[in-house]
């Protein structure tokens, strides 16, 4: 009986087994055909009656991490890496991603270490492994942003938004359709369509409606990007054109960008740009500001990762370059989506693969003259969250913007949330100057000015205006310039300028000295040559050698000059008596006139004195007691000496 009992149980135990095997292999079906949603119920049945594998596990995390549930895909994972840590090295980066998202942060770093360390050269291993301190380089950039729903949310997913005569639209699974509703069979829900919500003061949003009749397909529509008069408009849509729908190799029906024009009121002439195949997605175009460049994301060929970022040429006959892959700096093996390209050259988009705060964040580079991009930074919360955040769009007059997210509390799947960006993420300081006359203070229109970098590497050369003003733009904060400014009538000068390290302006003031300078009877030529005193030693009357550099202007002058007369006067502080001081100066003076005349100028045309203290610039005065409260400084104005011009 024993027996019969034990050999029944195992034919029932072998039937079950059997039974489950056959569900596996009918979930796997589907997760192939990427029916993520049907999969995920048949792999869940079996779970909770305790059936595991590798296999399974890793498809029930992939088919809640592929639909952006990173909440269970940690939950599944985790389960995987208890069960054996022999797996693709994919999934150590996956689960580091869905632990970012249950805020698990310190082993989720743990894991992209052991990812780091097993793929050896994986771009966001590296970044993770040169950015330890990511959490707090993104809490430096947080708060920057307000941020609420906007007002246009259904318990469906809607998701990324372009501006477009005053509206804001958008893609969303809402199904307004009524009979015959289609449901994609990886979402469970309906194909995205277009829909349209105009905008109010403030950025609140009016009850949307769908937008773009001919635009919309039975198949999903998304990311629209629009020419500024209104005409054209690029598209993402899947490969469904004229009521034909392609195919890759894989039977997969895949994402292209489509373009249309306005007729009226309808969208006419839709086709597809020549860069799409039916082997791989392009999708989610943006404008640059002059229109001549459409950037996207693609899996193209050339791609570094899942997604990558390109750019390619609007020619001005309406074809196309060569698409252009945006580099490492803005690429890594994850993915790079949405991009969104600001009238300062500045890229936004999303990546899960720079060190972020789970999931898709957005992130933002500069393009610069040369083609290349300033270093990646998360834009950081509250824009950004531990769950997948993208889409984003900003009007960069008012700062109000909107971005897409499946942060907790929406009211779908993805919700679009309304901000406004409060300051600015990067320093930004803008060098500006004027350049005049030091005599008249008149500005010099037509003035060359060169600037250089702290190693005096050309930047920029340019002409101030009509009013002595130039604008060199944006420069890097707290950097150090040199202004090279030249006119031929004028002596060539030399500024430097140490810019602030906070957003702002930098405004440089540059007089320049004519090479021919006016002067008049009265006029003192030390204040031409900016000479304050000629230097003798303590208590001395002889000139010594630094002095006589100075005095050798003066000499230069006079023999240009053979007409000019002039008369030296020296003066000291008070710090000495009164007679004392007064005589020291006088002995000054007249070794200053026999210099000059011991380099041929006419003893006729020199006379020289000394004032002692008896003409102070200050009220540094130290009689009767020798005694002041001045500084040094103060003392050194009344120490000087002067040529005054008697004739010419």
């Amino acid at each position: 009986m024993k027996k019969i009992i034990y050999t029944t149980l195992v034919f029932i135990i072998s039937l079950n087994n059997y039974a489950q095997k056959t569900k596996e292999a009918k979930a796997n079906k589907e997760y192939e055909k990427y029916a993520y949603v049907d999969a995920i119920k048949t792999y869940e049945r079996l779970y909770e009656k305790g059936y595991k594998s590798v296999d399974m596990l890793q498809k029930l995390g992939d088919s809640y991490y592929f639909k952006a549930d990173l909440d269970n895909a940690a939950k599944y994972y985790t389960e995987l890496f208890n069960l054996t840590q022999d797996v693709e090295l994919e999934y150590y980066y996956r689960y580091a991603q869905s632990l970012k998202a249950i805020k698990d942060y310190k082993r989720a770093d743990a894991m992209l270490a052991k990812f780091n360390e097993k793929s050896g050269n994986d771009s966001r291993g590296k970044l993770a492994e040169n950015q330890k301190d990511y959490l707090a380089q993104i809490k430096k950039n947080s708060g920057r942003y307000t941020i609420e729903n906007a007002g246009i949310n259904s318990d469906k997913s809607d998701y990324g938004s372009s501006l477009y005569n005053n509206k804001i639209i958008f893609a969303s699974e809402r199904d307004t359709s009524g009979i015959g509703k289609r449901k994609h069979s990886w979402t469970g829900e309906s194909f995205t369509n277009l829909y349209s919500a105009h905008m109010g003061e403030g950025g609140s949003l009016s009850e949307p409606n769908r937008f773009g009749k001919k635009l919309n397909s039975k198949f999903h529509e998304s990311t629209p990007a629009f020419t500024k008069d209104g005409k054209t408009v690029y598209f993402t849509r899947n490969n469904f054109l004229n009521g034909k729908k392609g195919k890759d190799s894989d039977r997969v029906t895949l994402l292209k960008i489509y373009k249309a024009t306005l007729d009226g009121d309808d969208w006419i002439e839709v086709t597809e740009l020549p860069f799409n195949s039916d082997q791989y997605n392009v999708a989610h175009p943006a404008l640059s500001s002059d229109e001549k460049t459409l950037y996207f994301a693609s899996n193209m060929p050339g791609t570094i990762g899942q997604s990558d970022l390109f750019k390619v040429a609007i020619n001005s006959d309406g074809t196309f370059g060569n698409p252009i892959n945006l580099g490492k700096t803005i690429n890594t093996e994850g993915r790079e989506t949405f991009p969104m390209v600001t009238v300062d050259n500045e890229l936004y988009f999303a990546s899960d693969g720079h060190p972020g705060l789970g999931g898709l964040d957005i992130f933002v580079s500069k393009e610069m003259s040369d083609g290349d991009y300033k270093s990646v930074q998360n834009v950081g919360e509250p824009l950004n969250s531990s769950k997948d955040d993208f889409g984003f769009l900003i009007d960069t007059t008012t700062r109000l913007g909107y971005v897409t997210s499946n942060r907790n509390g929406g009211l779908g799947s993805d919700d679009i949330y309304k901000f406004r960006e409060t300051k600015k993420l990067e320093c930004e300081q803008l060098l500006e100057g004027v350049v005049t006359d030091q005599e008249t203070g008149k500005p010099l229109a037509h003035t060359k000015v060169t600037l250089e970098d702290q190693n005096h590497k050309f930047i920029k050369e340019l002409i101030t205006d009509a009013e002595g003003k130039f604008n060199f733009g944006l420069v890097s904060c707290g950097g150090k310039y040199y202004l090279i400014t030249q006119k031929p009538e004028y002596t060539t000068k030399e500024t430097a300028t140490i810019v602030a390290e906070e957003t702002g302006k930098t405004f440089v003031p540059i007089a320049l000295e004519t090479k021919e300078l006016q002067v008049k009877i009265g006029d003192n030529l030390a204040n031409v040559f900016k000479i304050k005193i000629i230097y003798f030693d303590l208590d001395k009357s002889f000139i010594r050698p630094d002095a006589a550099i100075e005095l050798a202007k003066i000499l230069d002058v006079l023999e240009h000059n053979p007409t000019m007369e002039i008369d030296v006067r020296s003066h000291t502080d008070c710090r000495q008596t009164a007679a004392y001081n007064m005589a020291l100066s006088d002995r000054r003076a007249k070794s200053t006139v026999a210099w000059l005349v011991s380099k041929g100028i006419a003893k006729s045309r020199l006379t020289g004195k000394g004032y002692g203290e008896s003409q102070l610039v200050n009220d540094c005065g130290c009689e009767p007691t020798n005694k002041s409260d001045c500084s040094e400084e103060q003392h050194q104005a009344n120490r000087r000496s002067e040529f005054i011009i008697t004739k010419l």
